[in-house]
């Protein structure tokens, strides 16, 4: 998946989310004959669509971190060893409910841990010392 980031970056126009959000179905066959990224039918109709309900998300709360903090009232959760958690779960369904599609606990517990909702360095890692073991 890494090796083909520039390809995906390309395809969906940079990432720019007003340009995928007016993708049509048109942009969805021309991704599909795009062998620089992965060509699967679903997720490429399911990037289009997570981005209008992210764009949404935006417009709801004012950007997608004001949604994401109001989960864990701005503060930032300590754990280590999981893979899901009763927010990524609770995430998840919420976004789902909201129409994102390919967005299950797991991947929802990482993109947490990216982008610094959940810290979870194991122990031994030289950023472990705010980490508490479940």
């Amino acid at each position: 998946m890494l090796n083909k980031r520039e390809g995906f970056r390309r395809a969906f126009a940079d990432f720019h989310l007003e340009k995928v959000c007016a993708f049509t179905a048109m942009d969805v066959e021309r991704l599909m004959q795009d062998d620089a990224i992965i060509r699967h039918r679903r997720k490429i109709e399911a990037a289009v669509g997570n981005a209008r309900v992210f764009r949404e998300i935006q417009r709801e709360y004012g950007s997608f971190d004001c949604y994401l903090w109001r989960w864990t009232a701005g503060k930032t959760v300590h754990e280590c060893g999981l893979t899901t958690s009763p927010l990524s779960d609770a995430l998840a369904k919420d976004l789902k409910k909201r129409g994102m599609k390919f967005v299950g606990s797991t991947t929802i517990y990482s993109y947490l841990q990216a982008v610094g909702v959940i810290e979870s360095h194991e122990p031994g890692c030289f950023l472990s010392g705010t980490c508490l073991s479940v």
